[in-house]
C-alpha cells in the first residue's frame, strides 16, 4: 500500500518547475471569425483594428493578406492552399504589415513572392526583414540620371541609352527577345558593381530554370536574386512578386549601391491584380480591371530613382516587361505603364521574323533621359546613327515598291543596310561599351559602305581582335575614362584594318546579285504583281 501514498510535496514541487518559466500576458487579442472562403480569398468578421497589409493568422497556420477593409468585415487573400480553410474557424491579427527578408545573403538564391527560398541550398543568411511596400523617395531625395547602365547590346547603348536609376520599358509581342534584352543586361553588370533582381511572374517554371541555369552557367548568379511567381502558383504570389523583388533593390540603394530590376512582365502582374480585385468584389472598370490598375504599377517603378548625394547617391533602374498583342502600344496596360516610363525599347514582330535581333524598333523607341546616360565615346561614335537608320526604314519601304532611286538614295540604302547588318547581336554576347564604340565609329564613318553584306559582321569581329591586339590603350581608356582620346589616331587605327581587310571575293554571285539589285529599283508596269510579303511588310 506505501506505493499509493501521494507525496503532495512532490506534486507542489513539480508545478513549480513548470509555473517558473511562465509570464502572463497581459495584451488583449481580438481573434475574428471566417465568414466564407473561396477561390483564395477569404471573408473575415471582426478584428476592427486590422491594417491594410496587415499578416493575419487562421487558425490551421496558414498566412492571409488583408486588402478590403469593409464596414462589418475584412477582404483577405489567402497566401496558400485554401481547401483547409473552414466558415466558423478563428482568425487573429498578427501586428506585422507583409515583409520580405533583404540584403546580401539573397544574391545567389532563387525566392518566392515572400523572400522563402525554393532552390533547395537552405535557409537565408545574412538578411534583414523589410516591409514590401514602401513610399518611393521623393523629388528633393533624386537627382538626375547621369550614370550609364550598359546593356552590352549596341543597337540599345549606342540608339537608346539607359542610365541608373532610370525606368525603361522593354515592349513588344511574345517571342520577340523581350526577356533575351533583359537576361544579356544582367550578364553585362559583371563586375560592374551592379546587384540585380529578376522577377518572373506568371511563367513556366521550366522556362525560368532555364533562364536560372543560363545565369549560373554565365556567372550572373553571383550578384543576381531571382523571385520566382509561376503561372502555377495562385494569383496573389504574382501581384506580390514584384513588390517583393523591389523591397529587395531597394534596400541596396538606400546603402548607396547599385541596383538593377527587370519584372518579367508586367501584363501577368495586372491581370492576376485584375483576378484579385474581382474576387474581392471591388468594382471593375476597363476591360474589367479595377480603378487602381494605374497606381498599382506607379507606385512599384516610382521606387526606382537615382539618390541625391545626401541620401548616399544610390540607384535602382527598373526594366518593366510588357507583352502587347499583335504590336497594339495602344491597349490599356501598354499606354499605363509607357506613362508611367522614362522611354521604351519597341521590339517588333516583323523585324525578329526577318532575322534582324535585338528586332529594337527604331522608330517609335525611345529613352526620355537621352544622351545624359551616355558616355562620351559612345555620343562621338554614334553620330547621326539614329537619323540614318530611321531614314533608310523608309528608303526601304519606299523601294519595295519599285521606284527609281537617285544615286544618294541608293548610298543611303546600301548603308542602311550594312549598319542594320552590324547592329544584329547574338543571344548571351554582350559587348563591353569599348567594342561597342570601336564597331559603330567604323560603321557611322562609312568604313563598311564598300564591303558586301555579308562580310559587314567578319569585318566587325577581325576588326575588334585588332584592336585588341594592337591598341589595348585605347580600348582600356574608352573603359575607364569614357572618352575617345584622339579622333583622328583613332579614325586612322580604322582605316588602316580597312585598307588592308580582304572582302570576300564571289566572282559567279556577283552578276547575279547585281540583277535582282537592278530589278528591284526599276519602276513597277501596272500588270507587275507585287510579292505578298513586300505589302505586308509595309503596311505593317
Amino acid at each position: 500500500m506505501s506505493d499509493l501514498t501521494i507525496n503532495t510535496e512532490d506534486i507542489a514541487a513539480a508545478i513549480r518547475r513548470n509555473l517558473d518559466d511562465f509570464a502572463p500576458s497581459l495584451e488583449q487579442t481580438t481573434v475574428g471569425r471566417v465568414l466564407e472562403v473561396g477561390d483564395g480569398i477569404a471573408r473575415v468578421s471582426g478584428l476592427p483594428d486590422a491594417a491594410v497589409n496587415e499578416m493575419l493568422r487562421f487558425e490551421n497556420g496558414l498566412i492571409g493578406l488583408a486588402l478590403n477593409l469593409d464596414e462589418d468585415s475584412i477582404g483577405a487573400v489567402v497566401l496558400g492552399d485554401v481547401e483547409h480553410i473552414e466558415e466558423g474557424q478563428t482568425v487573429v491579427a498578427t501586428g506585422d504589415i507583409l515583409s520580405v527578408p533583404v540584403g546580401d545573403g539573397l544574391l545567389g538564391r532563387v525566392v518566392n513572392p515572400l523572400g522563402e527560398p525554393i532552390d533547395g541550398k537552405g535557409a537565408l543568411t545574412n538578411v534583414q526583414s523589410r516591409r514590401m511596400e514602401i513610399q518611393a523617395p521623393g523629388i528633393t531625395g533624386r537627382k538626375p540620371v547621369h550614370e550609364p547602365m550598359q546593356t552590352g547590346i549596341k543597337s540599345i547603348d549606342s540608339l537608346i541609352p539607359v542610365g541608373r536609376g532610370q525606368r525603361e520599358l522593354i515592349i513588344g509581342d511574345r517571342k520577340t527577345g523581350k526577356t533575351t534584352i533583359a537576361l544579356d543586361t544582367i550578364l553585362n553588370q559583371k563586375g560592374l558593381g551592379v546587384k540585380c533582381i529578376y522577377v518572373a511572374i506568371g511563367q513556366k517554371a521550366s522556362t525560368v530554370a532555364q533562364n536560372v541555369a543560363t545565369l549560373q552557367q554565365l556567372g550572373a548568379m553571383e550578384y543576381t536574386t531571382v523571385v520566382v511567381a509561376p503561372a502555377s502558383d495562385p494569383a496573389p504570389f504574382k501581384f506580390l512578386a514584384p513588390y517583393g523583388g523591389c523591397a529587395m533593390g531597394q534596400h541596396w540603394m538606400e546603402n548607396g549601391e547599385h541596383a538593377l530590376i527587370v519584372y518579367d512582365d508586367l501584363s501577368k502582374q495586372a491581370e492576376a491584380y485584375r483576378q484579385v480585385s474581382l474576387l474581392l468584389r471591388r468594382p471593375p472598370g476597363r476591360e474589367a480591371f479595377p480603378g487602381d490598375v494605374f497606381y498599382l504599377h506607379s507606385r512599384l517603378l516610382e521606387r526606382a530613382a537615382k539618390l541625391s548625394d545626401e541620401l548616399g547617391a544610390g540607384s535602382l533602374t527598373a526594366l518593366p516587361i510588357i507583352e502587347t498583342k499583335a504590336g497594339d502600344v495602344s491597349a490599356f496596360i501598354p499606354t499605363n505603364v509607357i506613362s508611367i516610363t522614362d522611354g521604351q525599347i519597341f521590339l517588333q514582330d516583323d523585324l525578329f521574323k526577318s532575322g534582324i535581333r535585338p528586332a529594337v524598333d527604331v522608330g517609335i523607341s525611345v529613352s526620355r533621359v537621352g544622351s545624359a546616360a551616355q558616355v562620351k565615346a559612345m555620343k562621338t561614335a554614334t553620330g547621326t546613327l539614329k537619323g540614318d537608320l530611321q531614314q533608310f526604314r523608309e528608303l526601304e519601304a519606299f523601294a519595295a515598291f519599285g521606284s527609281d532611286l537617285d544615286a544618294v538614295s541608293k548610298a543611303q540604302l546600301e548603308r542602311g543596310y550594312r549598319l542594320t547588318e552590324l547592329l544584329k547581336q547574338g543571344v548571351n554576347t554582350p559587348y563591353p561599351v569599348a567594342e561597342q564604340a570601336v564597331s559603330i565609329f567604323a560603321g557611322t564613318r562609312g568604313y563598311l559602305d564598300s564591303l558586301p553584306v555579308e562580310d559587314v559582321q567578319r569585318f566587325e569581329s577581325e576588326l575588334l581582335d585588332w584592336f585588341r591586339s594592337r591598341h589595348t590603350d585605347v580600348m582600356d581608356e574608352i573603359a575607364n575614362e569614357g572618352t575617345i582620346g584622339d579622333e583622328d589616331t583613332f579614325e586612322a587605327n580604322i582605316k588602316a584594318f580597312a585598307d588592308q581587310f580582304e572582302p570576300t571575293v564571289e566572282d559567279d554571285a556577283e552578276p547575279e546579285a547585281e540583277a535582282q539589285g537592278e530589278a528591284h529599283l526599276t519602276t513597277v508596269d501596272s500588270d507587275v504583281t507585287l510579292p505578298e510579303e513586300d505589302i505586308t511588310r509595309d503596311e505593317g
